[in-house]
């Protein structure tokens, strides 16, 4: 590589101070024998491409991976698993200026004359060991309750739906942050050679709230740590076959001769992008073969079809897609991430709920008896949570047998299971009214650093340096929380 004296810079020094790192990382991409576009398999991953920047996890990891099961539009806690019989007692009662605390409103329900206790339509039962309530509306989850950890003490900063589910996916409420599962795939990169390290299910169809594919993205990172959406239909990812005339040899032809021009691009220009790209442009290439393999579930026996429900048959169902999540776990796949919108329940809450129930509950339950029938939850994490909860007032109207909720930061909750936490588990508790917290709080930035904890990340340590600062996707917060770890 030549340098003119006059114009050698700092980064063009370091650069030519001996074999590239950009020529080295494309010899290694040209002559990896994974190019050969095998079915994807269970295999650790050799590229350094698919390796992360950490050298070994930070503390011994309690999960491999993590299936994130997105409630989007902020499942009602009052009537799922924050049992509040006092709120049938007092229905249609105002609710007591000392519990609200003069705390701020939506201006959905902040000029409502009354805002009116509306105690839940929905029966609770105690179940598993230690007799934990759950709502009639999840009967297959009830059946799995000593397998998840509950969490009825989450609480975000974010009143509404944007900047809520940003701050959960992002560590920020401002969009352009990379997404949770973006740092864990820059930190630990990935376990196969032939699929993402970060996959993104969304149920399609279910339009309240929208979902923006910059939830999924990696914002100031390289950009081949963003999720790859896959979809029901014909192409489930967009863009990957070759168009008509194009076979696979002159792919590899034109990438072959596409990565030489880019390694001598990036020798002048120093842009880590355009090792991305072609990373990208690789990744694609393999996925040719793996992505139509892991997506075929006409392999799966009918007793795993039984076991996640009738929608289970129907491609891009969340049913369907819970399958599909598990199918990619075996893969080594590091970060699942499933959307399942419809949960925005402002009005027609009990006939709203029970629509998103039945087609949630049965398949999560499954979920969880698959991976544990496999021996894959002791190393698989699986959440299930929104972006916030639903306030204990009506919103609108309040009947006797109609209601509405309206956001709700102050309280809401979230489960998990494997992965090292404690199963048949119920932390944090709200007041009698559902509104405050009064024992073990979580905020968002506790959640995230918990969860980095488990897959062996400290949150502290994972940054990355933008614009003169190192960001981290807790931000400046969070702390761990031991108490629900096993």
């Amino acid at each position: 590589m030549f340098f003119d004296p006059m114009n050698l810079t700092r980064r063009h020094f370091l650069a030519g101070s001996g074999l590239s790192l950009g020529a080295m990382a494309m010899s290694q991409l040209l002559h990896n024998p994974a190019h050969a576009a095998t079915p994807a398999s269970a295999t650790p991953a050799t590229s350094s491409a698919a390796r992360g920047i950490l050298a070994a996890p930070h503390i011994a990891p309690r999960a491999k991976r993590i299936i994130y099961l997105f409630q989007a539009g902020g499942p009602s806690q009052l009537e799922t698993f924050d049992y509040k019989p006092l709120l049938n007692e007092r229905n249609g009662q105002p609710l007591p200026d000392s519990v609200r605390q003069g705390q701020r409103l939506t201006g959905m329900s902040a000029n409502q004359s009354i805002l009116p206790l509306a105690g839940s339509l929905f029966k609770f039962n105690r179940h598993g060991k230690n007799g934990t309530w759950v709502s009639e509306l999840l009967p297959h989850t009830a059946r799995v309750i000593d397998d998840l950890c509950i969490i009825n003490s989450m609480y975000t900063e974010a009143i509404n739906h944007d900047p809520a589910i940003t701050f959960f996916q992002t560590g920020s409420q401002i969009a352009g942050r990379p997404s949770f599962g973006s740092w864990l795939s820059y930190g630990l990169g990935s376990e196969n050679d032939n699929l993402p390290a970060f996959v993104v299910l969304v149920t399609p169809g279910k339009i309240d709230q929208p979902l923006y594919a910059r939830l999924w993205g990696s914002g100031f990172l390289p950009s081949r740590h963003q999720g790859v959406q896959f979809r029901s239909g014909k192409d489930a990812v967009l863009y990957l076959n070759n168009p008509a005339g194009i076979s696979q040899q002159t792919r590899r032809q034109m990438l072959d001769s596409l990565a030489q021009v880019n390694a001598e691009q990036y020798e002048r220009e120093l842009d880590p992008e355009i090792q991305s790209r072609m990373a990208q442009y690789e990744m694609a290439y393999r996925m040719q073969s793996s992505v139509p393999e892991v997506t075929n579930l006409a392999d799966e026996p009918d007793e795993i079809f039984e076991l996640y429900g009738p929608d289970s048959r129907k491609p891009g169902t969340f049913a369907a897609n819970c399958i599909l999540a598990r199918r990619l776990a075996e893969r080594g796949v590091r970060f699942i991430q499933l959307y399942h919108q419809g949960w925005d329940h402002h009005g027609g809450l009990p006939n709203g709920i029970r629509v998103q129930c039945r087609e949630t509950d049965q398949p999560s339950a499954a979920l969880i008896t698959d991976l544990k029938r496999r021996g894959m939850l002791e190393d698989t994490l699986v959440i299930w949570g929104g972006e916030f909860g639903r306030t204990n007032y009506s919103q609108g109207k309040l009947t006797a047998n109609d209601y509405g909720r309206d956001h709700h930061p102050r309280c809401f909750t979230a489960w998990l299971a494997g992965g090292g936490v404690k199963p048949g588990f119920v932390y944090g508790k709200t007041d009698e009214f559902g509104y405050n917290i009064v024992e073990n709080p979580v905020h968002v930035h506790d959640f995230q650093a918990t969860v980095l904890h488990i897959m062996g990340i400290d949150h502290e340590a994972l940054t990355f340096k933008y614009q003169g600062r190192r960001f981290r996707l807790t931000d400046v917060h969070g702390k761990i929380v031991h108490d629900i770890l096993a």
